[in-house]
């Protein structure tokens, strides 16, 4: 009998599986079903025939069973929430209208049926969302509401008589807006609504805050229900596949059974009742189950960005400038330190949000499958979705920014595929929650300890409720705890020769940084409130200086996460590249930072100095494993669709 044996595995395969972590036979099959012509990258700029394509693409990921990771086995999925993140992770280094449109229909639409609809609506809803027999869109985001989604303008109006919720739009900025599948596809929409049930004490109707509802938008012909008006966003900057739209609602009315129902709801004569009496708290648990769209987005960012490092370290390996002082050939342009001092460092970083991305992902898949809630966890996941989510989308769009001009001319060519990728990924800074907003609930959260008065709190509110209680803020870690202060114990003055490769320093420092900048916020505010007479004016007075805090606390997470990752790698000499890189990542924040280390005393003049021969000397010592690290990133050489790569002259 023959044996077969396991194919030998390089160094480029064990970073690559190291980098895929606990869900890496999930990537592996959709790395594989990606493998056909359809899935080829493309560059359609015709709407209708790229929003088709999309379709079709999402009708072959449903025959091959990746649209029903997600969704529990009760309802006709597998039950792996873990697998259905990391699958539409993976889509975006196909085609990032492909991503966008299959989050919206299984992670947006079809999430908010299984995670605020109960029984009627998951027998009814879930199993043809899954076969895109029902196609669907999320209608959250009004045109004059975003990130304030409490104040959301659309009311659903509960009527005794018919036993019927009337969903209209009262003003022009209450029109639903930027809506994925609204333009054309979807037939349903999930809509966010002020929720009005008959008032008591003689008012007419009474709010119960935004609930989400079920309203049918379209026929089987595509044409518009009656009351409902929508319309098309048109050309976007990127994204060509997806037809965003917008929708209107005359009073539509729509059966008391279409709102989902979990958190609250209405019975035959309109007396509300909900499992969770406070109403701020009741609206963030229900955005809370929806956490997962978001930590998608993230990722799928970080995907695209290592899709366009990829291509522009190969081409860098291949593509040669300027003689040798022989003159008998040309230089590689990766042999210059300008070159390397561009990439690897965003390389280091690619691998160091991969970790934290992966660990936010086994977070995720816990708690969501677990049969008991843990409220403290789920806003511990909400934090760190919220940060990994800002760091992972500024980092594609700087990334993918700097990959197309590392590639000159051809990186501005659609053929070499940079600018769609810019294009495609520059909204996801926006969407999901704006990076700034976000950036700010992370500090807010950590200030206050994640107290549940916090939630849903505007910056005036939250000012006169943090100079009361915030204090010591514990820090929380997820990864590699006892590896972390093992290395802690290790750690050496930073002034010592050496002591800046030396892990246990850089952990301390990062840690030091965040835990000044949170206790300094902490007392500037506390400071602003008593000092301006106009809370807003001391809310403003220290925003930049929350901001900052909240993105020290990032940078630490990431690293403690790298430092994790690094440790379950089983092959020492890839460990031993996850090493340097974690150093060039580790020192390129220090460098970045290094005003702050030395107007604080935390670094000499001469070891900032330091700092940057150490980034240049990891540069250098990495440079004979370029394409060795680059390809551990994980992208197929089919996905990565330039034609740049296929020119003469390789150099490995």
């Amino acid at each position: 009998m023959a044996i077969t044996r396991e194919p030998t595995l390089t160094t480029a395969d064990h970073l690559r599986r190291t980098l895929d972590g606990a869900w890496h036979d999930t990537k592996e099959k959709v790395r594989v079903d990606l493998n056909r012509d359809e899935f080829l990258p493309h560059y359609t700029p015709d709407l209708a025939e790229a929003r088709a394509k999309t379709l079709e693409q999402m009708a072959l990921l449903t025959a091959a069973g990746n649209a029903a990771n997600g969704f529990r086995i009760e309802h006709g999925g597998t039950g792996n929430v873990g697998a259905a993140v990391t699958s539409i992770e993976l889509l975006a280094m196909s085609d990032l209208s492909l991503m966008v449109k299959a989050g919206v229909q299984w992670g947006l639409f079809g999430g908010a049926v299984e995670n605020l609809g109960t029984e009627r609506h998951h027998t009814r809803y879930v199993k043809p969302t899954i076969d895109l027999d029902l196609l669907g869109c999320f209608a959250m985001t009004e045109t004059g509401h975003g990130s304030d989604v409490q104040s959301l303008e659309t009311t659903a109006t509960y009527d005794p008589d018919a036993a019927e919720f009337v969903i209209h739009s009262p003003t022009p900025s209450a029109r639903k807006d930027y809506i994925g599948g609204a333009a054309q596809h979807a037939t349903m929409a999930a809509v966010f609504a002020q929720l009005l049930v008959p008032g008591t004490d003689g008012e007419e109707t009474e709010s119960k805050g935004v609930h989400c509802l079920l309203v049918p938008i379209r026929d089987e012909e595509g044409n518009d229900l009656p009351g409902v008006t929508t319309s098309d966003c048109g050309h976007k900057g990127g994204l060509p596949g997806v037809d965003n739209g917008r929708i209107v609602f005359d009073h539509v009315r729509v059966p008391r059974e279409n709102l989902l129902n979990r958190y609250g709801d209405v019975d035959e004569d309109g007396n509300y009742t909900s499992p969770i009496d406070n109403v701020s708290r009741r609206f963030f648990t229900m955005l809370g189950t929806l956490v997962r769209g978001r930590i998608t987005v993230g990722g799928s960012a970080a995907a695209a960005a290592r899709v366009a490092l990829t291509i522009a370290t190969k081409y860098a390996l291949q593509r040669r400038q300027f003689s040798s002082p022989e003159g008998d050939t040309e230089i590689a342009i990766m042999d210059y330190l300008a070159h390397q001092r561009r990439l690897l460092p965003l390389i280091a970083q690619a691998y160091a949000l991969a970790f934290a991305q992966n660990e936010l992902v086994s977070t995720l898949d816990r708690l969501q499958t677990s049969p008991d809630q843990d409220p403290q966890a789920q806003r511990e996941l909400e934090n760190r979705a919220a940060g990994l989510k800002v760091a992972n989308t500024a980092f594609a769009t700087r990334a993918i920014q700097e990959c197309r001009e590392a590639c000159g001319g051809a990186g501005y060519l659609m053929e070499n595929r940079l600018v769609a990728l810019k294009a495609d990924t520059d909204v996801f800074t926006t969407f999901e929650g704006d990076n700034t907003v976000l950036t700010q609930l992370v500090a807010k959260e950590l200030l206050t300890g994640y107290a549940d008065e916090v939630q849903g709190m505007s910056p005036v509110e939250w000012m006169r409720f943090a100079v009361d209680t915030v204090g010591d803020v514990v820090k929380k870690r997820t990864a590699a705890t006892q590896i972390i202060q093992t290395l802690l114990d290790t750690r050496q003055d930073n002034e010592e020769e050496g002591s800046l490769f030396n892990r246990g320093t850089q952990l301390d420092m990062f840690g030091e940084r965040e835990e000044y900048l949170l206790a300094s916020a902490a007392r500037r505010l506390q400071g602003a409130f008593k000092r301006e007479d106009d809370p807003f004016d001391a809310f403003n007075f220290v925003q930049d200086h929350v901001l900052e805090a909240a993105r020290a606390h990032i940078d630490r997470v990431v690293l403690e996460a790298f430092v994790a990752g690094i440790d379950e790698c089983e092959d020492e000499t890839a460990k031993e590249l996850l090493g340097e890189l974690c150093d060039i990542y580790a020192l390129t924040v220090i460098e970045d930072n290094k005003a702050w280390f030395i107007e604080h005393r935390r670094l000499s003049v001469e070891r900032a100095k330091a700092v940057t021969r150490g980034v240049n000397e990891r540069c250098r010592s990495l440079r004979p494993h370029v394409d060795t690290i680059a390809t551990g990133l994980g992208v197929p050489e089919y996905l990565l669709g330039a034609a740049l790569l296929d020119g003469p002259g390789t150099d490995g």
